[in-house]
């Protein structure tokens, strides 16, 4: 632990996620890809409730990119099956849990039950104020800047504000997720260390836990890893140790 925190203080209260390694799992085990996603839900569904159970605050998760399109057409027809499946079934359970359920990312490209599916399941949970949950899906971070900007620029159109007043705080309003803290820490398993056009302008200060553990693979023990990885970081936002610390006399 960091010299002047403690564990309540440096607890992330935002944790992000990108869930690599299905394919990999299902493929040292001689089984379709397909069986490497389904042990990939399972594993979120156990990961949604242990987040909240440890009382974070939101969890957001990677499931589709905008890139994954480009995988064979039977994967993603697999993939947007299982997500449709999975929002049938889950629901309810949420709603138990009280988690509250949202979805980020361009919705426009999937099919309508699936997009029907998607407003029922933040509609039924929307009352809940336990774990925020959010599901990127369809999500790129290169979208979501452009999205935002698309966004200030209807607002200068309508002279609602002018050029000169567009600042961080402004633009960031048009970003996914301005309903919530950036995440304090990103999870990525499969033991790849890069971000794949995931929350680029929200991940700008997030500590990073990079899991050589397939996704499928991923449990409360590595989750409690990454956790206690990111407790014994010193997180400055551009300042000095010393005045993290307190210790700064100057």
């Amino acid at each position: 632990m960091i010299a002047g925190q403690d564990d309540t203080e440096n607890k992330p209260l935002h944790i992000a996620v990108i869930m690599d390694g299905n394919g990999r799992w299902a493929k040292k085990r001689g089984l379709p890809r397909t069986a490497g996603h389904q042990a990939g839900f399972r594993v979120a569904r156990a990961i949604v409730e242990a987040v909240g159970k440890r009382g974070h605050d939101a969890l957001t998760l990677f499931a589709f990119s905008s890139e994954n399109w480009n995988r064979p057409n039977a994967e993603v027809s697999l993939l947007l099956d299982l997500f449709m499946r999975a929002l049938q079934s889950e629901v309810d359970r949420l709603v138990k849990n009280n988690v509250h359920m949202s979805f980020i990312g361009e919705r426009s490209a999937f099919p309508e039950k699936l997009r029907e599916q998607m407003r029922i399941a933040e509609q039924k949970t929307e009352r809940n104020d336990g774990l925020k949950l959010a599901i990127a899906v369809n999500y790129g971070g290169r979208w979501d800047i452009v999205n935002a900007a698309r966004s200030i620029a209807r607002r200068v159109q309508k002279g609602e504000i002018t050029a000169d007043q567009i600042d961080i705080g402004s633009f960031a309003e048009g970003l996914s997720l301005a309903d919530r803290g950036e995440p304090d820490v990103l999870i990525r398993t499969g033991g790849e260390q890069r971000i794949s056009n995931y929350l680029l302008w929200q991940l700008a200060y997030t500590e990073f836990f990079f899991s050589q553990v397939l996704w499928p693979d991923f449990d409360e023990l590595e989750l409690d890893r990454a956790i206690e990885s990111f407790n014994n970081r010193q997180r400055r936002f551009g300042r000095t140790g010393e005045q993290v610390t307190g210790l700064d006399d100057a």
